[in-house]
């Protein structure tokens, strides 16, 4: 099937530090969090096929097979009941996009999420319905939950207090931009969600415009940390907006975070996006301290600390 073409068109707080520009076009790749192996596996794909959507989805790869990773795919905290469930999305530079929502039992909803892009006229799949295609493609089913995620449900549940975790172990979801050696724009992202949440609930991850939105006429952003207030204000299509308007990664990194800061009542959570525009200049915010994010390009790979809003 032919893929569907979806939303193709459509003075701040703390200094730029984290600018910087890529004017030889040569292949870039940033995602959130320390995610060393990931952003070197995806820059080595870009180098290979030449396409920034590969990297992207080699780069979700790395953190949805390791069990260590508690956030994110194989070894993910399961939600109240128990189960483990895995949101994802990606979208290339000519709009295409794919999503999967509430899928059980395959480690890489990432690769789901992309063919649910190009073999589907949707864009969307939740639950039954993506594991049945994901099934139908060739995907292999597996208990997703390790003893060490379990151990850490059963302790929840002595008293099943849901509370949101800042910058949990200093990661969360996974959230990738890159530019291909075309210089064209992808994004991806993916996450198990928010630890012991309730059973059906579906953060911003598998949101295109939430966790991830590409103009290739612009650039993209990507979007990690408590989703529901990403969701609100759509905060990855917000910045890309913000971007087309003038502004660099890193004032509209930080004008959407002044969105949700200004608009909702702050509590105790964490929202950090990233922007990449088609320049190769990038820029990361977030609301409170901690935020950090990892960028390869030219074969060197840095993990660097984002400017915040909260003093």
């Amino acid at each position: 099937m032919k893929r569907r073409q979806f939303l193709q068109s459509a003075g701040l707080m703390g200094a730029a530090s984290t600018l910087a520009t890529n004017p030889s076009s040569e292949p870039i790749i940033i995602a959130t969090w320390k995610n060393e192996a990931g952003t070197k596996a995806g820059w080595d794909k870009i180098m290979q096929t030449g396409k920034a959507l590969d990297g992207v989805e080699a780069g979700a790869w790395v953190p949805e097979a390791n069990p260590e990773e508690t956030t994110v795919g194989y070894g993910g905290y399961p939600d109240r009941d128990g189960h483990v469930t895995l949101d994802a999305c990606i979208m290339d530079h000519l709009g295409n996009a794919g999503s999967v929502t509430f899928l059980e039992g395959i480690m890489h909803p990432i690769s789901v999420a992309r063919a649910v892009m190009e073999k589907t006229p949707h864009v969307m799949l939740s639950g039954a319905g993506a594991l049945q295609f994901a099934l139908s493609q060739g995907f292999k089913q597996q208990n997703l939950l390790t003893e060490k995620s379990k151990k850490a449900w059963e302790a929840w549940k002595k008293e099943s207090k849901y509370e949101t975790k800042v910058n949990i172990e200093r990661h969360d979801t996974i959230g990738l931009l890159a530019l291909g050696k075309s210089g064209e724009i992808a994004g991806a992202c993916s996450t198990s969600g928010m630890a012991f949440k309730m059973h059906g609930r579906v953060g911003d991850s598998p949101i295109i415009g939430g966790a991830v939105f590409c103009d290739d006429e612009v650039g993209g952003a990507c979007a990690t940390g408590l989703g529901e207030f990403v969701m609100k204000t759509l905060g990855s299509f917000l910045i890309v907006e913000f971007m087309r308007q003038g502004m660099s990664p890193q004032q509209a990194c930080e004008a959407a975070i002044m969105r949700i800061v200004k608009r909702y009542k702050y509590q105790e959570f964490q929202v950090g996006y990233l922007a990449l525009n088609k320049k190769g200049e990038y820029g990361a915010y977030s609301i409170q301290k901690g935020f950090n994010f990892t960028i390869t390009k030219n074969g060197v790979t840095q993990v660097i600390e984002s400017g915040y809003y909260m003093s």
